[in-house]
């Protein structure tokens, strides 16, 4: 059983991938909370489950679409949690890769700045998924509550994965916290951890037919055995 099991999760995690092209149909309320019911077993600091989410469907989905969409075209990014402040070594090395796997799926040369501006702004579009979800913590806990909402993202992912649902992870979604309590009426203590569109993927754009890579075992753990 173990085996089985093991293989069964190894499996989701090969087949999850940041899906980038959604079609429009409706994913039901009943699988979206199946999603949920399972994420919820997500261990957290003290079993705090800081997570709290916001989910849109049908015309609230167009409605949050257009308005997020013409807030961050005129505005820079303003996140709760700051973004990285650089990327060096290999970590840079990997951040352009994945950059120029997705540029090259949609056909935009390297250094055309505009197009890559362009297909930038398709995170407010939500790459054309029919929902959208932004993600909070409580601010008093810290970074405790961004690592378990973290945990609690992934394990949604996988567990949208195996009901045939794809997603993506966005930051770029939960870059304008201010917009985002305002529109949805949140409390100042909820803290925008990030964003996600989710739905059935569009299987045959060619968006969604790369695949990043991940680093060899040993490019990861330093070993102490005595």
């Amino acid at each position: 059983m173990s085996a089985e099991v093991s293989g069964g999760f190894e499996g989701l995690l090969k087949e999850r991938h940041s899906c980038r092209a959604f079609l429009p149909r409706q994913v039901d309320k009943a699988t979206i909370t199946r999603i949920l019911e399972i994420a919820q077993r997500t261990p957290s600091w003290c079993n705090s489950q800081p997570w709290q989410v916001v989910i849109t469907r049908g015309a609230a989905t167009e409605r949050f679409r257009s308005a997020i969409v013409e807030y961050a075209a005129a505005r820079k990014p303003e996140p709760d949690f700051a973004f990285p402040r650089e990327y060096r070594g290999v970590y840079l090395e990997r951040r352009r890769e994945c950059g120029f796997q997705l540029y090259e799926s949609v056909g935009i040369a390297r250094g055309d700045r505009e197009a890559s501006a362009r297909q930038g702004m398709e995170n407010y579009r939500l790459f054309g998924a029919p929902h959208a979800m932004i993600v909070t913590t409580d601010e008093a806990l810290g970074v405790y509550g961004v690592l378990d909402c973290g945990a609690w993202v992934n394990n949604f992912m996988l567990a949208a994965r195996s009901l045939g649902i794809a997603s993506i992870a966005q930051a770029a979604l939960g870059a304008h916290p201010k917009f985002l309590r305002s529109y949805f009426g949140l409390p100042e203590a909820r803290l925008v951890v990030c964003g996600m569109s989710f739905g059935y993927e569009d299987a045959a754009h060619p968006v969604n037919r790369f695949r990043t890579s991940r680093a060899a075992v040993d490019g990861v753990v330093t070993w102490v055995d005595e």
